[in-house]
């Protein structure tokens, strides 16, 4: 039996077919996902963006940034190397000569396929006097020619050729490792063991433990878990807290930390900076102990966010600082919203205004038209006064354009036409609701405990849209209330009574005769029209009379009729049943299709003038009995809705019986004064009673009992005939 034997490379060769292998496994997938994707498609999308944001902090910050950065450069340059490595190593492979070969005696002696033997031997004569030891020839070569001319001369060494491809018969089967042999040689196993060891016993340990300390760290949201707990206690203790109470337990995150985030930091200028913001600002309740409010870091993130929230000038030592803690607030303010809504399902909506506020860089008293560019304070005073009463960014839309450029008069052309542009390119949001219990025969009656689904519809528009439409719809509705106000009491008495004649003659068709007569001499009085009316209901009477007497007489006719009605009934039933079906289905399919693909995030840019990342429009979408301030169902984040979206929320009903009323409430995380609600009523029904007896749990016991109910019935049935022609 054949044995095994184990070779390292001596030659080295091996070794760059492993060494180009390794290479190309590293190369190919790195420029995959790590080559600079193409920058001007991105200058192009800034360009394209530059008419509206141009003004926003994230918009310059993001220009600079492309202008300054290298990385991509550096990426370019590192993996043109790898190629470069890669091909050369490739280019060295393909020179190499190939060392396993098929051994073939007819190659060895310089003969064609299938010579005869005595060609063989001839060769083989003239080979050896040539090659011959004793003549001078090569001693290796001349032990080939007579190995390969024994193979095909003896029979024995010629089938163990055909046989093992080896005139001696099988060999000892070779493995070749890819690795040179010095690293196997006594002399060098020192250093091999040292570099082993430091690898797999130092580096990878070290490694691995750094990666799984700092992944237990984080929530699944890339949140400290600290974090998270410190909002579950404040949470837990005050429910229901104020917009200084709630920016307080924020900018007591850990992130802020620098002992638990490394991109958090301290500086030496803070003694003194951080205390003339406090000065200020004003009352930020410096003196509270209360741990960890009383921590600098806190009173730190505190006071930056405040700042930014008052829209105050800092130096360029802490601003810095003050974008990492505005870029992390909007991420901690959704976990306080999960932690709150978990914790005590109280319908708070300051962490959602809160996260507005810090987007949009205002503050919670401040106007929302101050989200637009150019409006300083004093400009507000236009807007606020009797004649416009402008307070909302619904308001500025709905004004004419005429009235809209008298009232922002302080504005040039380009800078009116900025903030149109600006006002335009702000998001429309309507929203369609529809209620029905899934998986149940009747989706529209609703039960007490049952699972209600509210399928809500968004469809966002820009608010270019919108102005249009609102621009034509006010008009005519100002032209109805107008001509309702000129409107005297006797014209709507005479529309009243026009609409009763209308409404008597529509019941009561007249005769041809009569209408002819009506339009030769004017219109009827009330007494006629009685009189018609009354003779129309005899001849009705008088033909039903008939029509009863003929019924009578043909019953026949009578029970088609009845079969003509039943069935239209069923034919509507299963029609609606089909349509019923269909719904379903299309609904079911609808919600494989949402679980199965993963739309993305990247919605619509936010005009933020203090932001100092690009952000995108999100939304939250909840159920809230406003009267108690409780949540009926968990708030859903809405964060791919580009055109429509169709969103599901689910909640048991009340299990007693009676009306609801709910709201459905659409609020946004990016911009002030956006926010819908809708009314939601809930008719609640008591729920079905379970039948304790019903004809399909009537199974019988065995299949022999309904065999001889069959054949009982057949015997009866053939008595009966058999009397019947008797």
């Amino acid at each position: 039996m054949a044995g095994q034997q184990f070779q390292y490379d001596d030659s080295g060769n091996t070794f760059f077919y492993f060494l180009t292998s390794f290479v190309g496994l590293i190369v190919i997938p790195a420029t995959y996902y790590l080559w600079p994707r193409d920058q001007n498609a991105e200058q192009l999308r800034l360009k394209s963006l530059r008419k509206v944001h141009g003004r926003c902090l994230w918009y310059c910050l993001r220009l600079m940034k492309s202008q300054q950065s290298i990385i991509p450069t550096l990426k370019k340059a590192a993996l043109l190397f790898g190629w470069a490595v890669f091909l050369l190593l490739a280019y060295k492979v393909s020179k190499l000569d190939r060392e396993y070969q098929e051994y073939n005696p007819y190659e060895v002696l310089g003969l064609d396929q299938g010579a005869s033997v005595s060609e063989i031997k001839k060769q083989y004569r003239l080979l050896s006097l040539k090659f011959h030891p004793d003549k001078g020839g090569d001693e290796d070569l001349f032990m080939r020619i007579a190995k390969a001319h024994s193979a095909l001369t003896n029979d024995e060494s010629r089938q163990n050729w055909e046989t093992y491809g080896n005139p001696d018969g099988p060999k000892a089967t070779s493995f070749g490792i890819a690795l040179p042999a010095w690293i196997v040689d006594s002399k060098n196993s020192m250093l091999v063991l040292l570099v082993y060891g430091l690898a797999f016993m130092v580096i990878l340990p070290v490694v691995v433990g750094t990666w799984w300390y700092r992944s237990i760290r984080y929530s699944g949201d890339q949140i400290l878990i600290n974090t998270t707990q410190l909002f579950m206690h404040f949470m837990y203790k005050t429910p229901n807290m104020n917009m200084k109470r709630l920016s307080m337990v924020l900018t007591a995150a850990f992130e802020f930390d620098p002992r638990s985030n490394k991109e958090a930091t301290i500086r030496p200028t803070d003694n003194i900076q951080v205390p003339q913001l406090i000065r200020e600002l004003g009352n930020i309740n410096v003196k509270k102990k209360e741990p960890p409010f009383c921590y600098p870091y806190s009173l730190k993130a505190r006071v930056l966010v405040l700042a930014h929230l008052a829209r105050m000038e800092v130096s360029d030592d802490i601003e810095e600082d003050q974008r990492f803690v505005v870029r992390k607030s909007p991420a901690l303010l959704q976990e306080m919203v999960n932690v709150g809504c978990q914790l005590t399902m109280m319908a708070n909506n300051n962490c959602m205004k809160l996260t507005q506020m810090i987007v949009q860089g205002l503050q919670e008293s401040k106007s929302p038209l101050l989200q637009l560019p150019h409006f300083e304070e004093e400009h507000l005073r236009y807007c606020v006064s009797k004649k416009y009463k402008v307070r909302s960014l619904q308001d500025l839309v709905s004004l004419k354009d005429s009235d809209r450029r008298s009232m922002l008069r302080f504005l040039g052309e380009e800078k009116y036409d900025e903030v149109m542009a600006v006002l335009a390119s702000f998001p429309s949001i309507t929203m369609d609701t529809k209620l029905q219990v899934l998986d149940d025969e009747d989706s529209n009656n609703i039960t007490a405990g049952s699972i209600v689904t509210v399928t809500v519809t968004l469809t966002r528009k820009r608010m270019a849209v919108r102005v249009g439409r609102m621009e034509g719809g006010l008009q005519g509705d100002v032209s109805k209330t107008k001509a309702k106000v000129w409107q005297n009491k006797t014209k709507a008495a005479k529309k009243t009574k026009q609409s009763k004649k209308k409404k008597l003659t529509k019941k009561k068709p007249l005769p041809l005769p009569a209408a002819k007569a009506k339009q030769a001499n004017g219109s009827a009085s009330g007494s006629e029209v009685v009189a018609v009316a009354k003779e129309d209901e005899e001849d009705r009477s008088d033909k039903g009379s008939e029509s009863e007497e003929g019924n009578k007489d043909s019953p026949s006719e009578r029970d088609e009729e009845s079969d003509k009605q039943s069935d239209t009934e069923q034919d509507e039933i299963a029609g609606d049943d089909e349509e019923e079906w269909e719904a379903l289905q299309q609904s079911v399919q609808r919600r494989e299709r949402a679980l199965l693909e993963t739309k993305s995030k990247v919605t619509h840019p936010v005009y933020s003038l203090y932001y100092p990342e690009e952000k995108h429009e999100w939304w939250w979408l909840y159920i809230a009995d406003r009267k108690d301030q409780t949540l009926v169902s968990m708030p859903y984040h809405v964060c791919t809705l580009k055109d429509t979206e169709e969103v599901e929320l689910k909640f048991p009903a009340p299990s007693k019986t009676g009306n609801y009323q709910y709201s459905v409430i659409l609020r946004s995380d990016s911009y002030l004064g956006l926010d819908q609600i809708r009314p939601l009523k809930l008719e609640v029904h008591e729920a079905k009673a379970v039948l304790d007896n019903h004809p399909q749990w009537d199974i019988p016991e065995t299949e022999e009992e309904d065999e001889e109910q069959e054949d009982s019935d057949g015997i009866e049935e053939s008595e009966e005939e058999d009397e019947d022609n008797d």
